[in-house]
C-alpha cells in the first residue's frame, strides 16, 4: 500500500472520530455505578414498560447537545457567561452551586461504587479508594 493511501484513510478515519466522537461521550455519560444501580433496580421493578421512554428522551438530549453546541459557536461563551447575561449574577451562582453539589454527589456515588465492586473481590475499602 502506498503512503497517500495510507495518509488518506487516517484521515478519513480522524474526521469520522470528530463527527462521532461527541455522541460516543454522551452516550457513555450515565454507564457509572450510581446509573447502573438504578437502571437494575427500575428494570426490575418495572420491566420492559418504561422502555418506550427512551425514544422521547433521545430525541430530547439530541435537540439540547445541539442547541448548546450552536450557543457556544455562534457566541464564543460558555453556558454560565450565557446564564450571567440572561438572568444575573445571583442566578448565575444559585445554578452552579446547585450544579457543583450535583456533581460532588455523583464523584460520591463513583467512589462508592469502585469500594463495593473491589469489596467483591475481597479488597478493603482503605486500599481501592486510593487507587
Amino acid at each position: 500500500m502506498s503512503k497517500g493511501f495510507l495518509k488518506s484513510r487516517w484521515k478519513v478515519f480522524l474526521i469520522f472520530l470528530a463527527v462521532i466522537g461527541p455522541g460516543i461521550i454522551t452516550s457513555n455519560v450515565d454507564n457509572d455505578a450510581g446509573g447502573i444501580a438504578t437502571y437494575s433496580i427500575a428494570g426490575a421493578h418495572f420491566g420492559y414498560s418504561f422502555l418506550w421512554s427512551l425514544i422521547p428522551i433521545t430525541l430530547v438530549l439530541i435537540i439540547i447537545q445541539e442547541m448548546s453546541a450552536r450557543m457556544g459557536v455562534v457566541s464564543g461563551k460558555g453556558l454560565s457567561d450565557l446564564i450571567r447575561e440572561k438572568f444575573g449574577v445571583k442566578t448565575t451562582f444559585y445554578l452552579l452551586s446547585a450544579l457543583v453539589l450535583t456533581n460532588f454527589g455523583n464523584t460520591i456515588a463513583e467512589f462508592a461504587g469502585v469500594a463495593s465492586a473491589m469489596g467483591i473481590f475481597g479488597i478493603s475499602t482503605y486500599l481501592s479508594m486510593p487507587l
